[in-house]
């Protein structure tokens, strides 16, 4: 597994894939890996010549310094771990390297980036939206591959990709799950025992108890966001937002819409957690 620790190696490898005509996937990470960034390189394993894993702590896409410091910093195991999984190239830049001094160009995504975890995190998807551009550039793979657990930026990368002419697949993963049904996420490891193994596993509860009830024909949406919020909140969650959205827009959905998908954000303890399940009507 080779290690680039800044542009010029990364370019160099990069350059020998593409002089081979190697099919290359792309799987951008903030590190703290777990199984659910494992699951997308699995997934890049399988549509891809060779597979390039990005470890980089972006600070433009925390809107909070102390959260930016609290991020768990484990590169010794990530690298285990890709080690493991047979990754090919690791590129593992420092913030001057990807943010120069005087940097000031950022990319916006209008629309889609002022809602929900928009609205919720002032600035986080331009944070996003600017590191993944200049990732794609500097990567410049065939396929990228992201989890479908962040679905509103999954939405972004889409539009971003398209809008700007990347010519890039965006081949989107399966949630990855414990047992439990929580969603793997880093932010997991500010749970404590009782928190992760006990309360925490509600969040994705709440929304399937909302998926059976549309499955079962109920359309009142904003009486069963509110009942869940409810419903949350007794159970120790402070609720950021459920919504039921057009999977298509994330516009506010209707009774006519035929594909939703069911957004969440709600605090436990020290850990923000997010979670969606999309639902398809006849």
């Amino acid at each position: 597994m080779i290690q680039a620790p800044d542009k010029d190696a990364l370019r160099v490898v990069m350059r020998g894939y593409r002089s081979n005509n190697e099919v290359t996937a792309f799987v951008p990470t903030l590190g703290n890996l777990h199984d659910g960034h494992l699951s997308l390189v699995r997934k890049a394993k399988e549509v891809a010549d060779r597979v390039v894993v990005s470890i980089f702590l972006n600070p433009t896409q925390f809107d909070k310094p102390e959260d930016l410091a609290a991020y768990p910093k484990t590169l010794e195991n990530d690298l285990a771990l890709l080690k493991a999984e047979n990754v090919d190239l690791v590129f593992l830049p420092q913030a001057d390297e990807m943010y120069p001094e005087g940097s000031a160009a950022r990319v916006e995504v209008d629309g889609i980036s002022e809602i929900l975890e928009g609205d919720s995190r002032p600035g986080h998807f331009s944070g996003v939206a600017t590191i993944v551009a200049k990732l794609f550039n500097l990567v410049q793979p065939d396929i990228s591959v992201f989890g479908k657990k962040d679905f509103q930026q999954l939405m972004l990368i889409r539009r971003m990709e398209r809008d700007l002419d990347f010519g890039i697949e965006i081949i989107a993963a399966p949630t990855a799950r414990e047992e439990s049904g929580l969603a793997m996420s880093s932010r997991n490891n500010y749970l404590n025992e009782k928190e992760r193994n006990e309360i925490a596993p509600g969040l994705f509860a709440e929304m399937s108890k909302i998926k059976q009830a549309i499955d079962d024909g109920e359309r009142d949406y904003l009486t069963l966001q509110a009942n869940a919020i409810d419903e949350l909140s007794k159970k120790g969650f402070k609720p950021d937002y459920i919504e039921i959205r057009n999977a298509g827009d994330l516009s506010v959905a209707t009774k006519d819409d035929k594909e939703l998908v069911i957004l969440a954000s709600a605090w436990l303890g020290k850990a923000r957690l997010i979670d969606n399940i999309t639902v398809s009507l006849k």
